[in-house]
Parts: C-alpha cells; structure tokens; sequence
C-alpha cells in the first residue's frame, strides 16, 4: 500500500495506475467495519483502491468534537493494509485547504433538512470536501455507508449536477452484534448510554415491520418510533421523519422506492443517527 500525504504524491501514484479501473472510499478514519466493507466492495469491483483519511475541518460547527475526534493513523493504515487497500490518502488541512481558501460547494434543498437543521454548514463542508477528493482521486465508482444517507443523497445530487460522472455505491449499514449502526462516535458513549441508544434500531426495526405489514401512514410511524425512543431518558430527540428519497421533503405516506425513514437522538454529549430505505441511493 502506498501512503501518500499531498496531491502531488497522490496523483504519481494513480498516474502509475493509469488506464486501471479505479474504486475510492472516503473517510475520517477511526476505521471500523463498516469502512472495511467499502473497502472490500472496492477491491472487488476495482483494479485499484484509493482510500482517504481526512477529518475535514469544514464540516463541523463551532463547539461540534473537531478536537477530540478519535484519530489512530496507525491502526487505521494497518488494517487498510490487511485489506489490500492499494493507496493511502493522508492530507493535511493545509494541502485541502490552501490559503487563501475561497471556494465552496452548496447543494441547495438538500442541504438545511433533517442532520442539516441542527448542524448548519455541515453539508457545506461534506459536499466540498467530496468534491475535492472526487476530483483528485478520478474514480470510477465511490463507496459509501447507508448510515449516513443524507449525505450519499447530496452528493448523488452534486455528481448528477456536475456531470461527474463516477458511479456511487452506497452500501447496506453494517451493525454490532446487539444492533446499534456501526460509528466512529459510538466510543464517546457511556455503558449506560450503549444500552439506551439501542432504542434507535428497536425504533426502526418496528417501523420497518409495520411497513412490511402494510402501513403507509406517515405520522403513524413516527408515533411508533418516538414511543419506542421516549421509553430511554438517556435519549434527545433531535428528528424522527418520514421523508421522499428524491428532495427529503416530509411525506404524508410512504412510497415505496422513494422514502427514507430516518431518526438522529442525543445521548449525552454524542449524537446518533439510523435509518432505512424504501428504496435505493444510487447513480
């Protein structure tokens, strides 16, 4: 694996690589297995795989966990190499960010719902970063994790509106053996607050199963999950929502193959989102 720490290394090795069918899998390291089955997916459907580890200053607000993010570049490069990651991306904010940094990418409509209403600017920061890393890496196809389906569906909406032209694979939220979706976060909880932010997959597994059963009503499944989430005091509700795949407006009812039914709680000081489709992030 070839670590590579400034856009100029990064673009010998992939111009080493020229003509190989290229899959790239960002992310803010702290790896775990939800990463690595991105990571997997690449090599499978790749010749070469590109991995960053970058945690991007623009998407966090002021008093977000910036500073104590969960950082090991070590471990991280080591389980990429067990992998079989073939490059390593390791920027530093400055060679992201280049004084005097001026320009930014906004997905309008997308951006100021649902994770967007109480992070303002976070889709900003994600949607630039992104486009940065697409452009220097020129993959053909770029992975990403079902979890955090709000972003996969601002930047489909950027690649769509930018002629990209990468295909993005936005695969299944990979889960612990007890439920809760897999986070880099899930270390700042307490042991309490472990077993109360269980509610969250409780919430969506019985809301997925009325709908399976049949339910289309909207406002009856919120009901469903804020019973369950309210029965946990550890938890804040920050959204519960039924929503359209295709401009995450509210939706009344659900529709099959356009509605993401997604839920964001705090517990403590760490904020966690779960969701699920009916339907499917792609282009």
């Amino acid at each position: 694996m070839r670590t590579c720490r400034t856009v100029a290394s990064l673009r010998r090795a992939l111009a080493a690589r020229a003509g190989d069918r290229v899959g790239f899998v960002p992310t803010m390291g702290c790896l775990h297995e939800g990463h690595l089955s991105l990571v997997r997916a690449s090599r499978r459907e790749n010749d070469v795989t590109v991995v960053s580890v970058y945690v991007n200053p623009s998407q966090f607000a002021p008093g977000e966990d910036l500073d104590r993010y969960p950082r090991d570049e070590r471990r991280d490069a080591a389980l990429l190499r067990r992998e079989g990651a073939d490059v390593l991306f390791l920027p530093a904010d400055a060679e992201m960010y280049p004084a005097p940094y001026r320009t930014w990418v906004d997905v309008a409509g997308l951006d100021g719902k649902l994770c967007g209403r109480s992070r303002p600017g976070h889709f900003r920061g994600v949607a630039t970063v992104v486009l940065k890393l697409l452009n220097l890496v020129r993959p053909q196809r770029a992975y990403f994790g079902q979890k955090d389906a709000q972003q996969a569906l601002v930047i489909r909406q950027m690649v769509r509106d930018l002629h990209l032209g990468v295909r993005l694979r936005v695969l299944p939220i990979v889960r612990d053996a007890d439920g809760l979706a897999l986070s880099s976060r899930n270390a700042y909880l307490s042991a309490e607050e472990r077993r109360a932010a269980l509610a969250l997959p409780k919430a969506l597994r019985r809301a997925q199963a009325r709908v399976a059963a049949g339910e289309r009503d909207a406002r009856a499944l919120r009901a469903a999950m804020a019973a369950e989430i309210g029965r946990e005091p550890l938890l804040q509700v920050d959204y519960i929502a039924v929503v359209r795949l295709d401009n995450l407006e509210d939706t009344a009812a659900v529709e099959p193959g356009n509605t993401l039914v997604a839920v964001a709680v705090r517990a403590g000081r760490t904020r966690l989102i779960d969701n699920f489709l009916c339907g499917e992030i792609s282009c």
